[in-house]
């Protein structure tokens, strides 16, 4: 299959961890198999309030890191844990999958983070990744823990407002960023070692069938967050590449965000006054890049 040249748009430096707040002292178990077990940081999982503010997690050391629009940083919760995505609830509890302890919610103004769930049926997690929220309050999250293609077992969950957690998909090799149609009909699900972005069909019974491979990825460690633009494009962090593509709402691409940084291009977010800003963590450098794509992301919190 052939597409027209995809147009290569090159990112800047929006906001560097300062090294007041780069740890030097600690190690993390979280860093095995990233080659060092002693990392000054590793951003993911961005997301902004309603005040324009972007919150982003510190895996390895358990906090969530806040940044103003003028690119101050702060911490706003340390905590025992190793949070990885981010998601505003309407009632402003920011709800974070962490892979250690499953999904927490932190309430910003007294820092306190606290268990949302831990475990469904009495069985822990594999390891939450990343999460979403649909206009309804229902809340959609992956379970990836170190599932690959050599144990295709990750997990897709939906925790319904109502409290019910139901299991949409139990057989994933490594499902991590997830995003919901405009329509909430569908969800992309990045499976990353598999290199694709699945497509899965959410029925009104709560189940779902011929879920399929949308797009086919090559090269780098895979496709990591998702974000979804107003018009039905789909933007994909490919970490390992250093870059962002931008599909079409039929999946073809059109935009290739190039990182200025190094290649761990984890996570991004639609941000900015006119909500045209994508913002992409490199969680190698600590630093979050910008670019301006000219396409309005979805916010689904504001609509709540």
């Amino acid at each position: 299959m052939s597409f027209q040249p995809v147009q290569r748009v090159e990112t800047r430096v929006f906001a560097r961890l300062p090294e007041r707040l780069r740890i030097k002292d600690r190690r993390s178990a979280w860093a095995f198999g990233k080659g060092s077990d002693q990392l000054h940081s590793f951003l993911e999982g961005p997301c902004f309030d309603r005040a324009g503010n972007l919150y982003v997690t510190d895996i390895p050391y358990g906090r969530i890191l806040c940044v103003t629009p003028d690119a101050e940083w702060s911490v706003a919760a340390e905590y025992d844990g190793w949070p990885n995505g981010l998601a505003i609830h309407k009632d402003g509890r920011i709800f974070i999958a962490d892979h250690k302890r499953g999904v927490m919610a932190l309430d910003v103004a007294s820092g306190r983070v606290e268990p949302v769930l831990e475990h469904v049926r009495r069985e822990g997690f594999k390891g939450t990744n990343d999460l979403t929220f649909a206009s309804n309050g229902d809340l959609y999250f992956t379970d990836q823990g170190q599932t690959g293609l050599q144990d295709p077992s990750g997990r897709v969950f939906r925790l319904r407002a109502n409290g019910n957690v139901d299991c949409l998909i139990d057989k994933v090799p490594s499902p991590n960023g997830l995003v919901l149609s405009k329509d909430e009909k569908t969800l992309f699900l990045a499976v990353t070692r598999a290199n694709q972005i699945w497509r899965v069909p959410l029925h009104p019974d709560g189940t779902t069938s011929k879920v399929g491979a949308y797009i086919n990825m090559s090269g780098g460690g895979g496709p990591d967050g998702m974000a979804l633009g107003d018009d039905g494009s789909l933007a994909v962090a490919h970490v390992g590449l250093g870059v962002v593509w931008i599909f079409d709402r039929l999946g073809e691409p059109l935009y290739r965000l190039a990182s200025c940084e190094e290649l761990s291009t984890t996570n991004i977010a639609f941000g900015g006054s006119d909500q045209k800003t994508l913002f992409v963590t490199e969680s190698d450098s600590g630093t979050i890049l910008s670019v301006d794509v000219g396409i309005a992301g979805r916010t689904l919190y504001s609509h709540m």
